[in-house]
């Protein structure tokens, strides 16, 4: 077999290489400037009466515009989806035009004045045939409906990233210059193609280079804070605050009229401006693109697998080529070159998605040379989101072909995150987080966070949709979830008698009395699964099982994605996962069941899965900064000072929590009975609690669980007996080493019942010392 030489990749830098061409093309046009006026010598003299006269005739003056605006895309690095068709209509465009330009001349002077350099030029004989067979009239008619052909033929092109272009100029003109815009956008544009316009400039600068990013300078207004931006912005769009949050809530701030426990919360109704976020854009770049298909395709060959490359699509953190392997090639063999593929492209590292959903494709995926950041702002501003179901979606992030995802909670309907440390986690919650906060005002969403490391969502302390402070105490983090295990309880009762099958149709049917949802949010639950796996893993797996018809939602997130803190329960009853970078494949495999995590980039690349998608998908996820969230808090804050309840953080029963139902807080019915038995006997077992109350042995061992948990009796140790720590009348006491209750009581209050209790108790210790004993030595 013939080995391929590898194609050696051109040094030159891309950037470099588009900077150069620019600078020749604008020579070129200044040359062109120049020769009208007679001013670039014998060459000048050539090429205006010459070349561009016979060609081009009038309308050789709009040459060097078309040249200028030539340099301006390659420098802009405008990236259009070229196809045949958009030569062909250009070229049909300047013939249309150049024959409308002929039509003034009689058919028989037409070729001189060509020659002259008169009217169309050589491109306008077009107009030759159509005057002398079809008549000046006719001709005109047929010219402008090639222009208007041509038109539509470069439309993807050329017209579409105009209009997207000068957006922000004509709105900056006012009213004038948007009512323009959308006249012209509404009579050019087709109904179906404006969905496409959205996402096809991805990654267009909205500001100039030198242009430095916009300052957020805040005031107070009415007990807001208000950023400058806002005036201008509500003036350009007033429509702006109500699609970007899919509400028609009304500015104003008063108390909830909602009956129930939500009454007493003081509710903020109007939703954050998108002035608070930043819109700075940024532009991938992919190296040469064209290079890197002939390298994939002949390291491929080389091996012996022949390929035909397909498509590119460029995304904001890497860069998907995609191939079709011949009849006969198993994908295995061209996804175990993963290593080969990587060396031969100078890129680490690269993913192989063998077969791309929905395609008979296959794709390699390379980091680009720089990657792009994706705002928040930007999602939001997306016609998917502005023409989203709902107000529970949430904002994730964009693909490798650049189009934003957003993710339907409550179809999901808990989430899984997972990662190392620095992978993105933290930006992700905050950015799921806002996405919410961005459409829902506290009447129909409420938070409860848990924090265990104290600093990443502390700084949402004060906001009205917290339903209590951030959490950063294990105990705490135990009522809060029996607290919402009691919560869906009552729900249910709620909907069941209200004969609803779950929250959205019982809103519906009810909406001066709506429920919100609530999402319960972890930040690190490796760290509670350490201290109290079983309580936490009991309340997380209840509420995962059950909680989605009653509006609650589960957010987790950990960055040890092991086996002890994400248990099977938990991964069956939560299919929607998002991965980020993790170090082994052990870790890919337990949050995913797939590898791939291990070769995500960080920062914010992740893969996402939930029960509908048949493979995880590679997504760059939106970022937020620091500063964005400070300035969305302090909006949401306001003047008012919030109002918690106190009561789903406080212990309020002291049985266990159960992980397959019961109640969350309440005690055995057994519980009263039992403590006196045992307290009368002077001794606790459980084979005393199967024989006295004629129980199994697993209720018995629960009971002296609760028991325990209650401070009635001491821990187990060996077999020795446990210690009864309250007497009948309440008090507290201690067993001595010689089995003798010593009760901490007033001698004077004393009684003879008491006394004979404790000497029945004494006998009945020693009874059993000497059963223990017996055992021990062996007799």
């Amino acid at each position: 077999m013939t080995r391929l030489a590898p194609r050696q990749q051109s040094s030159f830098d891309p950037v470099l290489s588009r900077g150069i061409i620019a600078i020749i093309i604008v020579i070129a046009a200044v040359i062109i400037v120049l020769s009208f006026f007679d001013a670039a010598g014998p060459l000048g003299y050539i090429l205006n009466k010459g070349v561009l006269s016979f060609l081009f005739g009038d309308i050789r003056y709009a040459t060097p515009l078309i040249l200028l605006l030539i340099a301006y895309f390659t420098v802009k690095d405008i990236e259009y989806d070229y196809r045949p068709t958009h030569g062909l209509g250009a070229a049909l465009f300047f013939f249309a035009l150049g024959g409308l330009f002929h039509l003034r001349f009689a058919p028989a002077e037409m070729w001189a004045q060509s020659v002259l350099g008169s009217g169309g030029g050589a491109l306008g004989m077009l107009a030759w045939p159509l005057k002398e067979y079809l008549g000046t009239a006719a001709a005109v008619i047929i010219l402008i409906g090639l222009a208007a052909v041509s038109l539509l033929l470069m439309f993807n092109t050329l017209i579409v990233h105009f209009f997207s272009i000068n957006k922000k100029f004509m709105t900056r003109l006012g009213a004038v210059g948007r009512s323009i815009f959308s006249v012209v956008r509404n009579v050019t544009i087709p109904a179906g193609m404006k969905e496409e316009t959205a996402n096809e400039e991805t990654y267009e600068d909205d500001e100039d280079d030198g242009e430095e990013p916009e300052r957020f300078i805040s005031k107070r207004v009415g007990g807001r804070t208000i950023a400058p931006e806002d005036e201008a912005d509500e003036d350009a769009n007033p429509d702006a605050e109500t699609d970007a949050a899919g509400s028609d809530t009304t500015a104003s701030t008063g108390n909830s009229t909602t009956s129930g426990p939500w009454a007493q919360r003081v509710v903020i109704k109007e939703l954050p401006p998108l002035s608070l976020l930043e819109s700075k854009r940024d532009k991938p770049t992919s190296g040469d693109i064209n290079a890197n298909k002939n390298i994939i395709q002949e390291t491929l060959a080389e091996f012996g697998i022949e390929v035909d490359m397909g498509e590119v699509r460029v995304g904001p953190t890497v860069t998907q080529y995609t191939l079709k392997p011949r009849s006969g090639i198993k994908l295995s063999r061209i996804t175990a070159l993963s290593n080969d593929l990587s060396l031969a492209l100078a890129a680490h590292p690269i993913r192989i998605e063998a077969p791309i959903p929905g395609k008979s494709l296959m794709g390699i995926e390379v980091p680009n040379q720089k990657t792009a950041l994706v705002t928040l702002r930007e999602l939001i501003e997306t016609k998917e989101f502005q023409t989203r179901p709902h107000p529970l979606m949430i904002a994730l992030g964009k693909d490798v072909s650049g189009r934003a995802w957003l993710a339907d909670l409550p179809r999901m309907p808990h989430l899984l995150i997972a990662g190392a440390t620095g992978s993105g986690k933290t930006v992700c919650m905050n950015t799921i987080i806002m996405s919410l906060l961005y459409q829902n005002t506290a009447e129909t969403l409420r938070l409860i966070m848990v924090d265990p490391k104290r600093v990443e969502l502390t700084f949402y302390n004060g906001i009205p949709h917290l339903l209590t402070p951030v959490i950063t105490n294990t105990q705490q983090t135990i009522n809060a979830l029996k607290w919402t295990i009691g919560e869906m309880d009552r729900r249910f009762e709620l909907l069941s008698s209200a004969r609803s099958r779950d929250i959205h149709s019982y809103n519906v049917k009810y909406p001066n009395d709506k429920i919100p949802h609530i999402i319960f949010v972890i930040d690190e639950l490796a760290d509670l699964m350490a201290t109290a796996a079983g309580e936490v893993e009991a309340g997380v797996i209840r509420l995962a099982q059950m909680a989605r018809a009653v509006g609650i939602h589960l957010l987790l997130a950990t960055q040890r994605p092991s086996v002890d803190v994400i248990t099977g329960l938990m991964k069956a009853n939560i299919p929607a996962r998002i991965a980020f970078s993790v170090a082994s494949l052990i870790d890919s495999r337990t949050i995913l069941d797939t590898p791939g995590a291990e070769k995500l980039l960080g920062r914010g690349d992740m893969l996402f899965q939930t029960a509908e998608l048949t493979k995880p998908v590679r997504l760059q996820g939106a970022f937020i900064s620091e500063d964005e969230l400070q300035r969305i808090v302090d909006y949401l804050k306001g003047d008012e000072a919030p109002t918690y309840d106190d009561s789903i953080v406080s212990k309020t029963g002291a049985g266990t929590m159960s992980m397959f139902g019961g109640p969350s807080d309440g005690e055995d019915l057994l519980f009263g009975e039992s403590k006196r038995a045992i307290i009368g006997a002077g001794k606790a077992s459980a084979s005393f609690l199967q024989r006295k109350l004629k129980i199994g042995y697993a209720r018995a061992a629960r009971i002296l669980d609760e028991l325990e948990a209650a401070g009635v009796i001491g821990p187990a140790d060996g077999a020795k007996p446990r210690e009864i720590l309250v007497t009948e009348t309440g008090g507290s006491g201690t067993m001595d080493s010689g089995g003798e209750l010593n009760v901490f009581e007033d001698e004077e209050e004393g009684n003879g019942e008491m006394k004979d209790s404790i000497e029945e108790s004494k006998d009945t210790l020693d009874g059993e010392n000497e059963e223990v004993g017996k055992l021990e030595t062996g007799n």
